[in-house]
């Protein structure tokens, strides 16, 4: 029921092509090919054997920020999943990237939030709406996995309501001069290109004011800020970016002048369909830990496995994971054919960027309340075992509840779903 759609025979040519987007969601059956089982599984092993067990963290202070496993993930070519051979990547796509997401998503959220940073709303945008020279010279080493990616929209005084950001661009010749400030941007202090949003004309607004550029962390007038000491995702750092004076050369603007917003809502909405399938990795992960424990806890001479309402809450997860898997990759598969026109410079209709946009915030709500939802029925499930270090699920708990807030809250997302269908949306 995952991943790729069967292909869809054209009824004039006789010929196999993909499927339309109107033809994604209306109950077509969706199986991995061999190719992306095999990704899944040759994944799952490698972080198994090579990734899990280098996962840390320092609970007195700061996060460690996971290098070593970093390393093995970029020389697996996990951090290049969807770009396409010809820039380094894997070619992969949406979907096989959120498979890789999922996997990353079982093993630590941390991983999983450094991998989306880089990947879904730092490297994917460039691609897709970069030149030549962008693909070859930032997203290559990008993909290649021999230099981090980041993406700075969120400010002091623009959370939610991204198109209030005041970070300014002024042209002078050659260069785009910034200003301003950029907070809460996860490998902000690692990234060696970072995707910043900046106010070009503020006689515009959003649309059409805002332009995109590539910052690099040894360009003149950027620095890193402070730090944050996070609840949870602790060994992904996130970090306040600096701009006084920071000058940037024209070659370093993503799309045209004044594209920005496209840009950075573009990136968001891929970024939460694989923030989802981390998600759906973590409860699948969850529900794991839960049937071995009830199966090994007893309670009067028996296995707590036999208490009803422990099978209850078994069987509720795993109708959870059955919704979600079906929903992040049938919205993968939107994704991808999204990506495919603007990647190849086709127009794309606002039906088809207004559906992407709906259900990309569909998949982020369902996934992250139901990682959310798993949490806290494991918790309860462990009892007084459940707080102890060997189990992990207090970490579990303060990374899984901030999966609901980064990337746009669920209450943001439950606005973008409703104004969608007020104005007329095609939902079914």
């Amino acid at each position: 029921m995952e991943g790729q759609a069967r292909p869809v025979v054209d009824a004039r040519t006789g010929r196999a092509g993909p499927p339309t987007a109107e033809e994604l969601g209306h109950g077509m059956r969706f199986r991995l090919t061999p190719e992306q089982r095999l990704l899944k599984k040759t994944t799952r092993e490698f972080l198994e054997s090579e990734v899990r067990h280098l996962v840390k963290e320092d609970k007195h202070g700061h996060g460690v920020f996971p290098e070593a496993a970093v390393k093995k993930m970029q020389e697996q070519g996990i951090f290049g999943m969807p770009i396409p051979r010809k820039y380094g990547g894997a070619g992969m796509g949406e979907v096989g990237y959120c498979l890789v997401a999922e996997e990353v998503g079982a093993v630590d959220s941390s991983l999983a939030t450094i991998l989306g940073a880089h990947t879904g709303i730092g490297m994917a945008p460039i691609w897709l709406f970069g030149n030549e020279d962008h693909r070859e010279r930032i997203v290559r080493p990008l993909a290649e996995g021999t230099a981090l990616g980041a993406f700075a929209l969120t400010e002091p005084t623009a959370g939610s309501d991204a198109a209030r950001i005041k970070t300014r661009a002024d042209r002078d010749g050659d260069e785009w001069v910034l200003n301003g400030r950029k907070i809460w941007c996860s490998n902000g202090d690692r990234a060696d290109y970072i995707l910043v949003m900046a106010v070009s004309d503020p006689t515009l607004g959003a649309h059409g004011g805002v332009t995109a550029f590539v910052v690099e962390k040894d360009f003149p007038g950027f620095q890193v800020g402070s730090i944050e000491d996070k609840m949870g995702i602790r060994s992904s750092s996130t970090a306040e970016l600096v701009f006084q004076d920071c000058r940037v050369p024209k070659e370093n603007v993503i799309g045209k002048v004044g594209e920005g917003f496209i840009v950075a809502l573009t990136a968001l909405d891929g970024g939460r369909a694989s923030l989802a399938a981390g998600a759906l990795g973590a409860c699948k992960e969850l529900l794991g830990r839960m049937i071995d424990f009830s199966r090994k806890r007893r309670r009067a001479g028996r296995p707590i496995a036999d208490n009803q309402a422990v099978q209850w809450k078994l069987a509720e997860l795993a109708i959870k994971i059955f919704q979600n898997q079906h929903i992040v990759y049938d919205t993968a598969q939107l994704v991808d054919r999204y990506y495919h026109l603007i990647a190849e410079g086709h127009p794309v209709p606002r039906a088809l960027r207004d559906e992407v946009s709906r259900k990309c915030a569909m998949v982020k709500v369902s996934a992250s309340e139901a990682a959310g939802w798993a949490i806290e029925q494991a918790l309860e499930l462990f009892g007084a075992a459940g707080v102890r270090d060997a189990w992990d699920l207090e970490r579990g708990f303060r990374d899984e509840i901030i999966i609901e807030i980064f990337e746009g809250t669920n209450e943001i997302q439950r606005l973008i779903i409703s104004r969608d269908l007020i104005k007329g949306g095609n939902f079914w």
